[in-house]
């Protein structure tokens, strides 16, 4: 290497160093990414203090509802229909069961209920949503049985309209479709009329043995009060369990045996407002909860019951809206019933527990090829693309090969020639080594070299072109008989060493046409693939018949990423050839100046005046027996 480039180079080596490390370290996102498929994660952050909710005790897993709307979510980044949405566990690698309940396309709107594991109070949990993979295999992954625990055995969200209700546990469908009531607390919902009924089926998980564990909840948003007014209900002939309002205040009443007994009254409900309603059973307590707080509280437990149930009454019926009717066969701690009361009511609590983290995307070079403005490039280059892209790899692997052999090559010879020029000062003083002794002395400068420099020099031109010189020399004085050179034999040899730094020209240039093709070929090249490419796109649009501006981009760009290949085959190719050829240059001027000056001693050294001032008289060489 040239003693300026080692300088350059040692200079920039620790500085570019100390470059990639922090460049590797700002690449390096705080958490791990999910899945380099997708482009973009957003951070749910749940945290029950700034919502104001204060959580007596643990949570465990829960079914929380996230709402999206253009003021959180960026609708245009996910796929039209959200298949391509995922939720992952705070620890960035364990997916979240899910499903969607309600997606307004045209209005920026989405209800989705997702299975968060364990909500601790006091803390914060953070859950990963992901999503912006245009891959046509990211398809919508709902998991409405998944996003439940094991214990709820009931789960109506009532988006059904004119079927009956669906129960996404899978467990128990309701038996017949009720009054469907648009645009309620959270998505659809049901009407309640006073006077029909929805029945639940009669199933095993619903069977309830005599103090067993249970726990109901719903939305609720009554009318105008009337006395004991049945919002559920549920009897087994003697036995019965039954929710209501009395004059809009909530009640729970249990019979066994006969015998009723009905929670305390409190203070009535504002009517056409919301409210979430909550019964457990269980430790010998009926705990009555509204809005998430301890309304009443009675002794007792649940009577065995396995019969039908029905939300509302034929007579004496609740008139207003229900919504979101959940049944566990285990009484929920007062914490899980506070985070979906604050949870799913929505206005600013809802918006304090829940809070989005800003868009991020993957900040590794590899996720970004896959995704991002690239991927969308790479996902709409056409098959003629991908050919010329193809040639164009194959011709920069192939420059790219040239350009490192070159320099390697270059970079011994150098090596070798700044060896030979050394122990050359020493021999250009006195040439008798090359016709005193043995043709191996010659090839070991005089024995100032060992096997092992000797092997060093082989790589050096002006090393072999040395050699060609020692050999016509003892040539000629063989075929002479004289110890000097007849000025006809030095013009032979001159010829020799001129021939010999042809064949040496020819092996530096070997090869260096593939970097003109290279820089030639690669733009055109790409070109050729642009113009096609542009050409399929525009021909695309003719025969859909109509202009989409999102339907021609991706095709522009993908054709214009063929010119971007032939660039960058081209232009590093144009730098490595320039700089090989000042390299080839430079060897062969020194090949140049060697021959100029040992043809000089040369003729120094063999003519008769050097012999004559050197006092040599010698026998001419005798003829061979």
């Amino acid at each position: 290497m040239h003693p300026f480039l080692s300088r350059i180079q040692a200079t920039l080596r620790p500085r570019l160093c100390a470059a990639a490390l922090l460049a590797l370290a700002g690449a390096a996102p705080a958490h791990a990414w999910w899945d380099g498929a997708w482009a973009q994660r957003q951070a749910i952050t749940i945290d029950p203090a700034a919502a104001g909710a204060t959580m007596a005790g643990p949570v465990g897993a829960a079914p929380v509802l996230v709402r999206l709307h253009d003021g959180n979510f960026n609708f245009k980044a996910a796929k039209p229909d959200l298949g391509d949405l995922r939720f992952v566990a705070g620890d960035d690698k364990t997916p979240l069961a899910y499903h969607v309940e309600k997606f307004e396309p045209l209005l920026d709107d989405a209800l989705i209920w997702v299975n968060v594991p364990a909500v601790a109070p006091g803390a914060k949990t953070t859950v990963w949503m992901y999503y912006g993979n245009s891959d046509a295999k990211a398809v919508r992954a709902d998991d409405p049985k998944g996003t439940y625990d094991s214990d709820t055995v009931l789960a109506y969200h009532f988006s059904e309209h004119g079927a009956p209700a669906t129960d996404a546990t899978g467990n128990n469908n309701a038996l017949n479709a009720g009054v469907a009531a648009d645009n309620t607390l959270i998505g659809s919902g049901l009407k309640l009329d006073g006077r029909s009924v929805v029945n639940l089926p009669v199933s095993p998980s619903l069977a309830w043995a005599a103090g067993a564990p249970m726990t109901w909840s719903a939305w609720v948003k009554p009318a105008a009060p009337a006395p004991g007014a049945i919002l559920f209900s549920r009897r087994d002939g003697a036995n019965a369990l039954v929710i209501g309002a009395d004059n809009g205040a909530p009640y729970v009443e249990i019979t066994a045996g006969g015998a009723p007994l009905r929670s305390a009254a409190g203070a009535a409900l504002p009517p056409n407002t919301w409210h979430h309603l909550a019964v457990t059973s269980g430790g010998g307590k009926i705990i009555l909860y509204v809005d998430g707080g301890s309304y009443a509280t009675r002794d007792g437990a649940l009577p065995a019951l396995n019969s039908s149930a029905q939300i509302g009454a034929v007579t004496g019926g609740l008139v207003g809206e229900l919504d979101e009717l959940e049944i566990a066969k285990v009484a929920r701690p007062a914490a899980f019933i506070l985070l979906a009361a604050v949870g799913e009511g929505g206005g600013d609590a809802a918006e304090k527990l829940l809070t989005f983290g800003a868009p991020e995307q993957p900040t590794n070079w590899l996720s970004w090829l896959k995704t991002g403005y690239f991927g969308i490039i790479i996902s709409s280059l056409t098959v003629d693309g991908w050919v010329v892209i193809g040639i164009l790899m194959v011709m920069a692997a192939i420059s790219w090969f040239v350009m490192i052999n070159k320099v390697s090559y270059l970079n011994s010879i150098s090596r070798g020639n700044s060896i030979f020029m050394k122990e050359w000062e020493h021999i250009a003083r006195d040439l008798t080594v090359l016709d005193h002794g043995s043709e191996e002395k010659a090839k070991s400068l005089g024995g100032r070299v060992d096997a092992k420099g000797e092997k060093a020099l082989r790589r050096s031109p002006i090393y072999r072109i040395y050699r060609i010189g020692a050999r016509e020399i003892r040539h000629r004085l063989l075929a002479d008989r004289s110890e000097n050179l007849s000025a006809r034999s030095i013009q032979a040899i001159r010829a020799s060493l001129d021939g010999g730094i042809v064949r040496e020209s020819q092996k530096l240039n070997r090869m260096i046409v593939l970097l003109t093709i290279a820089i030639s070929g690669g733009p055109f090249l790409g070109l050729l693939g642009t113009v096609v490419g542009v050409m399929i796109t525009f021909a695309a649009v003719a025969a859909a018949g109509e202009v989409n501006v999102n339907a021609i981009a991706p095709g522009i760009a993908a054709a214009l990423l063929a010119t971007v290949a032939g660039l960058a085959v081209a232009i590093p190719a144009l730098f490595g050839y320039n700089y090989i050829v000042t390299r080839i240059k430079d060897s062969t001027s020194d090949m140049h100046v060697f021959i100029d000056e040992f043809v000089t001693k040369m003729a120094e050294h063999y003519s008769e005046p050097a012999a004559r001032g050197r006092g040599i008289t010698r026998a001419p060489f005798a003829p061979s027996e």
